[in-house]
This record gives structure tokens, C-alpha cells and sequence, in this order.
């Protein structure tokens, strides 16, 4: 394991999530694949998968270099970095969503958080 998966797997205190899916395309209106957190700062963005990748994009401009999946269920990490995932990588309750949140309909309004 990356010496930066390896420190996101240590720390003490949870990131924020910066709300229920992807901040930019909420703002937007567009819509998303999956979700990923940033462990440093909590950024919620959507995936490589998704039109705008968000996640990649922030990564780029702040240099954050671990995200975690932001989806139910997931565990795993990515360091962007060291281009190395981490099938498990420890979390905390408040960096795993209640629920999934269904991504706005091509052109259509946010759902409600």
C-alpha cells in the first residue's frame, strides 16, 4: 500500500462530506455515475464514469491524492498519486451515505437532499 493510502487508512478524524452527491453537478444539474469523497477535504464528486469527473477535476486542482467510494456498501480507495487502490480502506460513519442519492436527470432540477 501507497504511503498515502496507508496515512488515509490512519487518520483520526473523518472528512466532511461536502454534501448528499456531487457538488458541481448539483450546482449544475447534471447528472452522475458513482460518487467518490475526498479523504482530505471532503469533497463529494462523481467518477470517471460520469460526463464532468468531478472527483479527477478536483484532484487536479487541489492535489488531494486519496478519494474513497461515496457509494452504500463500498470500502474502497483510490490514491490518484500512486495510481494504487486499497480494497478496504478504514472510514468513518459520517464518510458513508445514509442512502443513495439518485443523480439529477439530464437537464432536469436536483433532486431533493
Amino acid at each position: 500500500m501507497c504511503e498515502h493510502l496507508d496515512a488515509a487508512g490512519r487518520r483520526t478524524k473523518p472528512a466532511t462530506p461536502s454534501g448528499p452527491g456531487c457538488a458541481e453537478c448539483l450546482a449544475s444539474g447534471s447528472p452522475w455515475v458513482h460518487l467518490r469523497l475526498c479523504l482530505s477535504c471532503g469533497h463529494v464528486g462523481c467518477c470517471d464514469s460520469s460526463p464532468n469527473r468531478h472527483a479527477t477535476a478536483h484532484f487536479h486542482s487541489a492535489g488531494h491524492p486519496v478519494i474513497r467510494s461515496y457509494e452504500p456498501g463500498e470500502e474502497w480507495g483510490w490514491c490518484y498519486v500512486d495510481e494504487e487502490e486499497a480494497e478496504s480502506l478504514r472510514g468513518f460513519p459520517e464518510e458513508t451515505p445514509r442512502r443513495h442519492l439518485s443523480p439529477p436527470r439530464h437537464g432536469g432540477a436536483a433532486p431533493p437532499p
